[in-house]
């Protein structure tokens, strides 16, 4: 389901300074390497087109880049570059434009050689160019700063990571078993207004919709999944209640992999039966799918699922939580849900044990109880 965030790198040149000095641009070469390498080294993927010019060359970027099918646009003026040669083919583009404003030289003080204003004046362009963008209506954001003495790399790269995740969004297809639980207001959002508002399309089963992956489970893959969960956690459950949450796991997983669902939502009420072989609730699944990069929330609710889906896999190490119990004394939260964690955020190895469950007919299940780990965090809501 995951993949690496990819960038368009698209140079901007004066042809006048090729016609005048055709060897002056191979003086940008590390430059445009060192962000390359940055970006690489903060796991995003990089194309990168030929120095442009002229209109003609731009178009044939932008094209590439297409072709490509990247996730954002960051542009890089080398030199003054016009306006009037890149600006169509920008508005052309399909994805996001960010534009980096740097420079070779990190010093620029009166003892400078004045040969050295021709390597260090792009933001002449940069200024040029965002003028024309603001009047023509193209969305853009700038990021400023020297690429070896400033953080401009790690914020380029998080703007890539939030271009994947927004267009992640879009391209949401959802899943959700079961109705949303009758009364919830505040993620209740009309399916037409999610297709229309953020391109995530919804489809609705009963849990009964399972039955045909969980038919065709051998026993071979249930016991496979079992002792891969033995190396992953600290088991505590019993091996019965371990097994029927690992087979429910397994055809929830095909289902959800056959139909291409990149997130999905269970109200825990629709799971009411002790009979096999949809006996319990699939929370052992539902963290295992939020670490493979598949949105989760619970009750019904497509809209937090589509969201977190999109934020794992660009930014990773998401969770869906709530914030369930304020401790006014200690000022904390005490964040949870019924029996749903991302592993991948645990401080140590996560506990695979049994839960109780009194609230349908449906066996207790087993889940995944672990701590995350301490560090800044956002709390994200839609």
């Amino acid at each position: 389901m995951k993949r690496k965030p990819k960038i368009g790198l698209l140079p901007l040149y004066l042809k006048l300074y090729d016609d005048t000095d055709p060897g002056l641009r191979n003086q940008f070469e590390p430059l445009i390497e060192a962000i390359l390498n940055g970006l690489g080294a903060e796991g995003i993927e990089s194309v990168r087109a030929d120095i442009c010019r002229i209109e003609s060359e731009f178009h044939e970027a932008i094209h590439h880049f297409k072709i490509q099918d990247i996730d954002l646009i960051i542009t890089l003026h080398l030199a003054y570059s016009l306006s009037l040669e890149s600006i169509n083919a920008l508005a052309s583009a399909s994805c996001p434009i960010l534009m980096l404003d740097t420079t070779l030289d990190y010093d620029f003080g009166p003892d400078v050689d004045p040969a050295r204003i021709m390597y260090n004046h792009g933001i002449h362009g940069v200024q040029d160019l965002a003028s024309m963008m603001r009047r023509r209506r193209i969305p853009f954001e700038i990021i400023a700063g020297h690429i070896t003495e400033s953080n401009i790399i790690k914020r380029a790269a998080a703007f890539a990571r939030a271009a994947y995740g927004a267009r992640s969004l879009r391209e949401t297809k959802a899943l959700r078993i079961g109705e949303a639980f009758q009364g919830m207001g505040d993620f209740t959002v009309d399916e037409p207004v999610l297709q229309q508002s953020l391109g995530v399309t919804v489809m609705t089963v009963m849990p009964d919709a399972l039955t045909g992956d969980l038919e065709i489970l051998s026993n071979n893959e249930v016991e496979e999944e079992m002792r891969l969960d033995r190396e992953r956690y600290l088991i505590e459950a019993d091996e019965t209640v371990h097994r029927r949450s690992v087979r429910l796991g397994l055809g929830l997983r095909r289902f959800l992999d056959s139909g291409g669902y990149t997130a999905f939502s269970a109200n825990f009420l629709a799971f009411n039966s002790s009979k096999e072989p949809i006996d319990t609730v699939p929370f052992l699944e539902i963290s295992k799918a939020m670490s493979r990069g598949i949105g989760y929330a619970g009750e019904g609710d497509v809209l937090t699922a589509s969201l977190a889906g999109a934020l794992e896999r660009a930014f990773g190490l998401t969770t869906f939580t709530e914030a369930f119990c304020p401790d006014w004394k200690h000022g904390t939260l005490f964040l949870s849900h019924m029996g749903e964690i991302n592993p991948n955020v645990s401080s140590e190895k996560p506990l695979l044990c049994e839960k109780e469950f009194p609230w349908t007919g449906a066996k207790n299940p087993a889940i995944l109880a672990c701590a995350p780990a301490p560090g800044p965090a956002a709390l994200i809501n839609l």
